[in-house]
């Protein structure tokens, strides 16, 4: 007979059909701890198959517009900010892909979004990242910015899309077939895909940026309007990311 350790590396090592063969094999050991096991990653698949559930309901645009053609995703990250640019993400992601956790960015962990960054990469038909700088939001208007940041990751994606799921917004200028969606990012796969994308690559621009002025604290609200950041505004005024229509409120 194997020693519960023996059994636990089996477990730790096994992957979901092996983990339900291990189940078969030890569903009749009386042994209290290999009872546990059993517990411990049965739970385990109870939660991956409530997961995936809730994934099948985030794929509900992309079945509707599937026969159409490919499905693309878009969103974007830094609107409301006081500093910094504006980024769009757009994702093309393949009709069987499965991204466990993949959420709208705003509701995952900072570590989480980092890891779902290189996977969406990974497992994307397609995907492209544009930005409008601070200066070009305020020439423009942010509204106006967002869209060309939308177009420009739209024109990196390799094949083109027939369909563009977006979060709450139609983008001018565009020929493809539009949906906007509101709350798109919690309701599509393919626009939280996006989300994140945009997230992460504005986030990490914003610690870049803390590196060169530090004063700010770029690196801890990546440019919006928090107490600690409205301080540091007013006490050494406007950097070259700030977004001048955005701050005449905080300083003279």
């Amino acid at each position: 007979m194997k020693q519960i350790r023996e059994i636990k590396e089996e477990f730790a090592q096994a992957g979901e059909n092996e983990l339900l063969l291990l189940f078969e094999t030890y569903k009749n050991d009386s042994r209290s701890g290999v009872r546990g096991l059993i517990a411990q990653y049965q739970k385990k698949m109870d939660r991956l198959a409530v997961e995936r559930q809730r994934l099948e309901k985030m794929r509900i645009y992309e079945h509707k517009y599937e026969d159409l053609g490919l499905v693309c995703g878009i969103d974007e990250a830094g609107r409301g900010p006081l500093a910094g640019p504006v980024v769009a993400g757009a994702v093309i992601l393949p009709m069987d892909c499965e991204i466990l956790y993949l959420n709208d960015s705003k509701k995952l962990t900072p570590a989480r979004r980092e890891a779902l960054f290189d996977e969406i990469k990974e497992k994307a038909v397609a995907y492209g990242v544009g930005m409008a700088s601070p200066a070009r939001i305020d020439e423009i208007n942010i509204l106006q910015a967002t869209y060309e940041a939308m177009r420009e990751a739209i024109a990196k994606l390799n094949p083109r899309p027939q369909v563009l799921l977006n979060d709450a917004v139609t983008i001018p200028q565009i020929a493809f077939r539009q949906v906007p969606i509101i709350g798109g990012d919690g309701k599509s796969l393919s626009i939280a895909a996006a989300s994140v994308l945009a997230k992460v690559t504005r986030d990490r621009l914003m610690m870049e940026y803390d590196k060169i002025m530090p004063e700010y604290g770029f690196a801890a609200h990546k440019g919006y309007g928090t107490a600690a950041h409205i301080e540091a505004l007013k006490q050494y005024g406007p950097s070259p990311i700030h977004r001048k229509t955005f701050i005449g409120n905080f300083i003279n």
